[in-house]
């Protein structure tokens, strides 16, 4: 019967519901503000509402800002302060260039010559994917940036499969290929120290607990942990996954040949190959010459745009941008916010009163899982550091936890967890529009993905961790 409603949302809809309107009559918990509690529903219902299918992200994030404005829990100008937020706007312009990269096709013969090398597996171009990002990584301190380079590798990869979006034939090997960038982007920023930006702000904290930690040190340190992850995680995607397409033994011999037929590069690929390449010299360096990555960005789209290799038409096509801009910008903003009233620090003070006398094992243990777990209420790995992990190496020291080991834990869960929902990194929004993964495949493979990684980091990273204090 065509034309009845679908009671899968409705319901999910009206739980939601019933949860906002439950949190937001709770009476505060002490300690808590009334605008930090009702913000803090307002962001889990968001969250929430999307996790269940209730709602699109993008729909979601509009009612939660607009509720949270419109009941005096935040200010307008609080609430759409992330649409004037530098990395949201670095994120909409990396993701035009690597639509270039597509559309000159010079995406097409990244991919054949990928192909050539790795391809003789679907496995193989996963293994490809954290390979090239794990040797750019450490000249890359925002992650953000670096995903603009991996993600035209890996729709270059899945356009020479013969993957397209909304194409069901093959949409699960897509799927695959689109989530280990993201997998990847979690573990090559922990990998080195700098290889993402909050990593040496976590440093000088840490410094503050008398644990001294150099480039050196954190490559040691962070080596057996997150190469095992690395080594183990395209095998666990993809099983879980299961991409339609496995073995390709004559795919290197196609590849050859399709990259004859294609004979030298066009000028437009020529432009686009140098500016790409300009851009990410100029990213690499850009923490060492003091030059802004988002500035850098938009200097390669307006060359992009003066050549011809992009137009206004092209532009206008690239309808999902503006939404994730929209949806990102929103749910930065209300984060930000619930760190600002206080929430995050409030979260901190109640485990510390909780883990008194626990052992010192337990403890430990606890507040990395719980580190880890609070993300689903951040959207930036650098807000998260600065509000929690302070709080949390503090709360550790306190109860008898050994300050080394777990500094490092947290350091390495800020990397591990920016899978775990799609807005849990700046680093995650390309490939989540690739238009390959689902929000329900985004939520369920970053929870997936994050506990394999926790896991691994607490069985091998913690007595690897031991063995070095």
């Amino acid at each position: 019967m065509t034309g009845a409603p679908e009671r899968g949302p409705w319901l999910a809809r009206a739980v939601t519901l019933a949860i906002l309107i439950g949190l937001w009559v709770w009476p505060v918990p002490e300690g808590l503000t009334r605008p930090a509690w009702h913000l803090f529903a307002l962001f889990a219902a968001a969250i929430g509402a999307v996790v269940s299918g209730a709602l699109p992200i993008l729909t979601a994030s509009i009612f939660g800002a607009a509720t949270a404005v419109l009941s005096g829990v935040i200010s307008p100008a609080q609430a759409w302060a992330g649409f004037s937020n530098g990395t949201i706007l670095l994120i909409v312009v990396a993701f035009l260039v690597a639509r270039a990269v597509v559309t000159s096709g010079l995406g097409e013969r990244i991919g054949h010559a990928v192909v050539r090398l790795f391809g003789r597996s679907t496995l193989g171009l996963s293994y490809s994917i954290f390979v090239v990002d794990g040797l750019i990584a450490p000249a890359f301190p925002s992650n953000t940036a670096r995903s603009g380079v991996l993600y035209p590798l890996a729709v270059s990869l899945a356009n020479a499969a013969g993957v397209r979006p909304g194409d069901p034939a093959r949409m699960r090997l897509g799927k695959f290929l689109m989530f280990s960038g993201i997998a990847s982007l979690s573990l090559s920023s922990g990998l080195w120290l700098t290889a993402m930006a909050a990593n040496p702000l976590g440093t000088e904290i840490a410094r503050g607990f008398g644990v001294e930690i150099g480039f050196a040190s954190w490559l040691i340190a962070s080596s057996v942990p997150t190469l095992t992850a690395m080594a183990l995680l395209p095998i666990v995607l993809y099983k879980i996954v299961g991409p339609e397409v496995t073995a390709t033994p004559t795919a290197p011999a196609s590849a050859r040949a399709a990259l004859q037929a294609l004979g030298p590069l066009s000028r437009h690929e020529w432009i686009v190959a140098v500016t790409f390449v300009v851009m990410v010299v100029l990213w690499g360096a850009a923490s060492t010459i003091g030059l802004d990555s988002t500035a850098v960005a938009l200097l390669g789209l307006g060359v992009l745009l003066a050549t011809g290799v992009l137009t206004g038409n092209d532009i206008a096509k690239e309808g999902d941008v503006l939404a994730t801009y929209i949806w990102f910008a929103l749910l930065f903003t209300m984060s930000s916010q619930l760190n600002e009233l206080g929430f995050m620090s409030f979260v901190g003070q109640q485990l510390a009163s909780v883990m008194g006398d626990w052992s010192r094992l337990s403890a430990g243990l606890t507040l990395v899982v719980a580190y880890v777990l609070l993300h689903y209420l951040f959207v930036s790995q650098t807000a998260h550091l600065l509000a929690l992990f302070g709080v949390f190496l503090d709360v550790g020291v306190k109860v008898g936890v050994p300050a080394m080991p777990l500094a490092f834990l947290l350091l390495f869960a800020t990397n591990f967890f920016s899978a775990i929902t799609p807005q849990g990194s700046s680093a995650n929004l390309l490939f989540a529009s690739s238009g390959f993964l689902s929000q329900r495949d985004l939520y369920q493979l970053g929870a997936l993905t994050t506990a394999f990684n926790l896991a691994v980091y607490l069985v091998i990273g913690l007595p690897w961790l031991m063995f070095l204090s």
